[in-house]
């Protein structure tokens, strides 16, 4: 309580006091001055006396007042410091305890779980503190509203106050993250474990909301301030205890959701590693540190050159030449991955530039960037900025992206398309495209997925997988490149099948463009040296409409 509180409420019970002493005062003046003016009275009555004092009757009558003015305002200040406790005590609470779900809030969590602690340390017992974060819980809002989402929420807790154990703390630490406190024998952590699968079991089944049924999923990370059988005197409060049930949490998301882990220390180097390559990602987008390499394509009948595909490396100052396995998927995460996308594909447009006419450009498209409506316009954009040909273009899309909103990406390949740019389908047969998605989607060349390829290495490798793709494309009239190729036998299997474009380890590994540069000289594959060319008219014209259209779009 603080000292303002504290001066409050000493001044309600000082006015309190003060009232009550004035009702007191005037009733014994009214003793007083009524034992001498109503013996009067009552001779003046009955007797013809002359009746009493005016001044002790005016006195008598003051008392009165007083008494009856005393009396209320104590009464008013009684029923006004009793609301004010009852007003308390709701602040108290609404302070305390979180609104929609009725649970704990983070602050008064925290509190609980010190205490716990200190109850539990007494008696011998550990501590488990468990992080829950439903996965996905954005799309839920997204698609359905938030007021869906806060009943998904409730009936969370609702499930989770069903399920645990009566004596655990449940909080909601804030948006889709819950949390619960539960002491247990150290020598018993398995129970634990099985309070945490029953949730799995039984919180996380199908959410029936009226006409609407939603699927959802959790991850959970769970710490204990015990090693083993003993106490770990590195975990001080309850704060150390939430930070490593988070870290125990996010290490969850990291392996595939929907499941969950114990605090280890080695999961915090692991986020430490994140939280700088985050950092590090983020500074590298502001300083152009992403740079293209190029991978061959080959026609892999002729054996001729036909085009690169354009691969994403970081050149940090600090890690060296990082792999896009490590940084796409993290950019993708904090938002920043469209404009490493743009960055790259500028640079590889002024390579390409100095390529031959003839040879394309193959760019893999994040779904992240096929989920902004208006990638298409800032794609043909960049075309004209750098003046490059549209039908030299080829964008590759993986069959993941088709889930996500095939509407829009129909709309976004077909508007491509109609400027003239080419549209493969990655990784073709990893995913879950249907027969039917590849013959409306107007797709004009299947990737097969290097997995696939990798399979005709071995003398006894199955080629019916990679056939019948290739005679899928056949059918639907689209080319197929197989990715992957790294020895001779899987190029000579693929020599057998048609007529196949191809790239692969086995062609050489990927290029900078200086190495493509040199490269092309030596098979005379360059552009003929030129100056640069402006911008034209008509090219001015669009770009100006296109940035109207998306100009007009953001208002």
């Amino acid at each position: 309580m603080n000292d303002k509180t504290t001066k409050h409420r000493f001044g309600s019970a000082e006015k309190d006091m003060i009232a009550l002493g004035i009702a007191t005062a005037a009733i014994i003046m009214f003793v007083g001055t009524g034992g001498t003016v109503l013996p009067s009275v009552i001779d003046a009555i009955f007797s013809n006396g002359s009746g009493p004092d005016k001044l002790l009757v005016n006195a008598m009558l003051l008392n009165i007042a007083l008494i009856i003015f005393g009396w209320r305002r104590y009464r008013q200040l009684t029923v006004e410091i009793a609301e004010r406790k009852r007003a308390e005590t709701q602040a108290r609470e609404l302070a305390e305890i979180d609104p929609l779900t009725g649970c704990l809030n983070r602050r008064s969590m925290a509190i609980a779980t010190d205490e716990l602690r200190g109850n539990a340390a007494q008696r011998g017992l550990a501590i488990a503190y468990a992080m829950i974060d439903l996965d996905n819980f954005k799309q839920i809002n997204d698609m359905h509203g938030h007021s869906i989402g806060d009943q998904v929420l409730v009936s969370l807790a609702e499930r989770m106050l069903k399920e645990l154990p009566k004596d655990a703390l449940i909080a909601r630490l804030g948006g889709d993250e819950f949390a619960f406190v539960l002491a247990y024998e150290p020598q018993q952590r398995s129970r634990i474990d099985e309070i945490v699968i029953r949730l799995f079991d039984q919180v996380i089944l199908p959410f029936r909301l009226k006409t609407l049924v939603i699927d959802a999923t959790m991850s959970i990370g769970v710490a204990t301030d015990h090693d083993e059988e003993v106490l770990n005197p590195t975990v001080g409060d309850a704060a150390e205890l939430m930070h490593r049930a988070d870290i125990a949490m996010y290490h969850a998301k990291k392996q595939g959701k929907n499941r969950y882990f114990w605090f280890e220390p080695s999961m915090e180097n692991e986020l430490r590693f994140r939280h700088e390559l985050e950092a590090g990602i983020r500074r590298g987008v502001a300083e152009r540190e992403f740079v293209p390499y190029y991978e061959q394509q080959i026609d892999i009948a002729s054996g001729e050159l036909v085009g690169f595909e354009m691969l994403a490396r970081w050149q940090s100052p600090q890690l060296g030449l990082v792999s896009p396995e490590i940084f796409i998927p993290i950019a993708e995460e904090i938002g920043v991955i469209a404009e490493v996308s743009e960055q790259l594909m500028q640079r590889a447009f002024a390579d390409a530039r100095q390529w031959d006419e003839n040879i394309t450009l193959a760019v893999n498209i994040s779904p992240v960037q096929l989920r902004d409506p208006w990638f298409a316009q800032k794609l043909l954009k960049m075309l004209i900025a750098h003046n490059f040909p549209a039908h030299r273009l080829e964008i590759e899309v993986t069959e993941s992206c088709l889930h996500d909103n095939i509407g829009m990406v129909r709309s976004m390949i077909t508007s491509l398309r109609n400027q003239g740019v080419k549209i493969s389908l990655d990784d073709f047969g990893t995913g879950y495209s249907s027969l039917e998605q590849l013959r409306t989607l107007p797709f004009d060349r299947l990737k097969i997925d290097r997995s696939f390829v990798s399979e005709l290495r071995n003398a006894d490798g199955s080629s019916m997988i990679v056939n019948a793709i290739v005679s899928l494309g056949r059918g639907l009239n689209m080319p197929i490149t197989a990715e992957g190729i790294e020895s001779e036998e899987v190029l000579e299997s693929l020599k057998e099948m048609g007529d196949l474009k191809g790239q692969g380890y086995l062609y050489g590994v990927p290029e900078t463009a200086e190495d493509v540069i040199e490269r092309l000289g030596k098979i005379n594959k360059l552009a003929p040296e030129q100056e640069t060319k402006p911008v034209r008219p008509s090219a001015e014209h669009e770009l100006d409409a296109i940035e109207l259209r998306m100009k007009s779009a953001a208002k």
